[in-house]
């Protein structure tokens, strides 16, 4: 079906007139929307047709109205309530999809399976917040708008990265992880399988990586603020994942249409697989142990190169190296069926590399002329393991040091300059800068929510675009949110941090640039709430919470100023320690801080109610945050 064909189809519906999804309330926002007059009911009985190339999508959804709805699902042709229908639409590409909502039922249209998924995922944005639940829903009227969508993402690689080292998470959390994406059309699950805490992918012909790697000294409280552990304290915290378990998530992300790229982060990040094998570090006599969350690295270190106290790499110059790294990607590469691995390669150390001599004979040998090439060097000799078996590969953007040839993806975290810098070159990249994308960030008021490395609102996540100025489009695959987890101990934390902020990334990675709107898109946002309530995750509600600055005028004072991060708030503040309710002062006006005053305390109301927390400033935290006022 040719768009023109399904513009004549939409005028069926009735009177149709042209909106923003923000009526409908569909994250991402899709591509094209018709609303008509009407709603459409489920009967008593709910019929769906489907071609049988579609029965795995049909199967899925029949399962979940059953479960919520309780009513009878049956498949048949005639006068069904669903149709799904596979058709040939070049405008649409491999994963759009247009839905048709009238008086005779919902109709999906897609050029494939994953278009037709996609679809559903839009009607279940449309109807009632319990089809989101897991067990029967009594008293709800399960009906939706007249509506007509044409859709289509702009990325084809919309991801989501889990980091599993710092904490394990068991198969059942993955599964949930994955489950949270899929509402929300992510399609790329990048798995961070390995790390200095922890190695989680069992390799059979190496056992000594999940035996040895996988576990450590059990630690809690604040990470890198914790006490070393003993060499012979017991192990007992961590876990991994066996080659069945991998097998089983992925084919569950792949009934998702979810595609898993594992992550072995190398030659850095290695601590734990050094720990198994001493040997294949440059200070292979060191007593190693899986680190716990204890400080050993120097981030900032010489020249702004971090510094390894405890020697984390892989030696370059060590041929076991690259035989041990042959085998565990010979293990790899069949449990994941997508095109790519990622080699890590970021946050190198260098300092033990420029202490061996094995490496300076190796420079000698080489022609390296510096520890950058002898990176270089590495990543080439896992390029060439990477595509000999058969896939390709994808590398942070420190893969870019030294120089990088053939057909490597770069991941951009460092802000955006590495992907820019790897296009220009002529490679692929997968946009995920810090300063944007990483969700692990405070995403409020650093004193109520506890600093991790530095915020990020949501609404700065909101406003990345992933194509910078005077690239080719062509070479950004697309976009990635990523959740690192060294403060994160259970999957709830985790959910707590990624959504709604997962949702900013979804949008973006989604919907044509000029459909975004950050006023309309909040107010899609607030109606999710209800939607992850009944999906039973746990959210974050820091957009309600106000942005708050400081500055330092000339006379030495400082000045308070607060800001709403979305529309339609209230904000109450107290300065002489007693808790703030509507009847406290009004902000509206930034303010002079008095000399005497200890704390600011905060709250947010819209309408008459409390909606955001309680917080509580002290006054070291705002003079530290002052700018001064030249």
């Amino acid at each position: 079906m040719k768009l023109r064909k399904f513009l004549l189809l939409v005028v069926t519906v009735g009177c149709l007139n042209q909106l923003s999804a923000q009526n409908l309330n569909i994250i991402p926002e899709p591509f094209h929307v018709a609303k008509g007059t009407g709603v459409f009911q489920f009967p008593k009985s709910i019929a769906i047709d489907a071609p049988s190339s579609a029965n795995e999508v049909a199967d899925q959804i029949a399962k979940q109205l059953k479960t919520v709805t309780g009513k009878t699902i049956s498949f048949t042709k005639n006068a069904p309530s669903i149709t799904l229908d596979i058709i040939k639409d070049d405008v649409i590409g491999n994963e759009g999809y247009t839905l048709n909502v009238n008086a005779t039922g919902i109709l999906i249209s897609a050029n494939t399976n994953a278009g037709l998924f996609y679809g559903w995922q839009t009607v279940q944005q449309i109807l009632p917040a319990a089809i989101y639940a897991n067990k029967m829903q009594n008293n709800i009227q399960w009906q939706l708008p007249y509506v007509s969508i044409i859709d289509k993402p702009r990325f084809g690689w919309r991801g989501m990265m889990l980091d599993v080292s710092r904490h394990f998470f068991s198969k059942a959390d993955v599964k949930v992880f994955i489950d949270d994406m899929a509402r929300y059309k992510y399609n790329r699950f990048h798995w961070h399988l390995t790390d200095d805490q922890g190695w989680r992918i069992e390799i059979k012909s190496l056992p000594k990586l999940t035996s040895v790697g996988a576990w450590r000294a059990d630690r809690k409280g604040k990470w890198m603020n914790i006490t070393t552990p003993a060499i012979n304290e017991p192990k007992t915290y961590g876990g991994f994942y066996t080659q069945e378990d991998i097998k089983e998530v992925v084919a569950y992300a792949k009934s998702k249409f979810i595609e898993v790229i594992p992550e072995i982060d190398v030659p850095g990040h290695s601590m734990a697989m050094n720990t198994a094998y001493p040997e294949l570090s440059t200070t292979p006599n060191y007593p190693y142990q899986v680190n716990a969350g204890d400080e050993f690295m120097d981030w900032e270190g010489m020249n702004g190169h971090p510094t390894a106290m405890i020697d984390n790499s892989l030696d370059p110059s060590n041929e076991k190296v690259y035989e041990y790294l042959d085998k565990i990607m010979g293990e790899i590469a069949p449990l994941f069926p997508y095109e790519y691995i990622h080699m890590g390669g970021d946050e190198n150390a260098k300092n033990n590399w420029e202490k061996s001599p094995n490496v300076q004979a190796l420079m000698k040998k080489e022609g390296l002329k510096d520890q950058m090439e002898v990176q270089s060097y590495f990543v080439r000799r896992m390029q060439k393991i990477i595509n000999s078996k058969g896939k390709k590969m994808m590398g942070w953007d420190e893969i870019l040091q030294g120089g990088l040839t053939g057909d490597a993806v770069v991941m951009s975290w460092q802000g955006t300059k590495g992907g820019i810098e790897a296009a220009k070159q002529g490679h692929k990249v997968v946009m995920s800068p810090n300063d944007y994308n990483y969700i692990d960030y405070y995403q409020g008021e650093v004193t109520a929510e506890g600093k991790v490395y530095r915020g990020l609102r949501m609404k700065t996540t909101y406003g990345f675009e992933p194509v910078p100025a005077g690239i080719d489009p062509s070479l950004i695959l697309g976009n990635q949110a990523n959740q690192w987890t060294e403060q994160l101990q259970t999957m709830r934390k985790v959910q707590y941090m990624t959504w709604p902020r997962g949702m900013a990334v979804a949008e973006t990675s989604w919907s044509p640039a000029e459909k975004k709107n950050w006023n309309s898109f909040a107010k899609k946002v607030e109606s999710q709430f209800e939607k992850l309530d009944a999906a039973d995750v746990i959210y974050a509600r820091s957009m309600y919470d106000p942005i708050v600055t400081t500055q330092l005028n000339t006379k030495g004072e400082y000045i308070v100023k607060m800001e709403g991060e979305v529309d339609g708030l209230s904000i109450y503040y107290t300065i002489d320690d007693q808790m703030p309710n509507q009847y406290s002062d009004l902000y509206t006006t930034p303010f002079v801080l008095p000399e005497d005053v200890l704390s600011v305390r905060i709250i947010t109301y819209r309408d008459g109610k409390q909606i955001g927390k309680f917080l509580n400033i002290p006054m070291a935290s705002l003079k530290s945050r002052a700018k001064k006022i030249l």
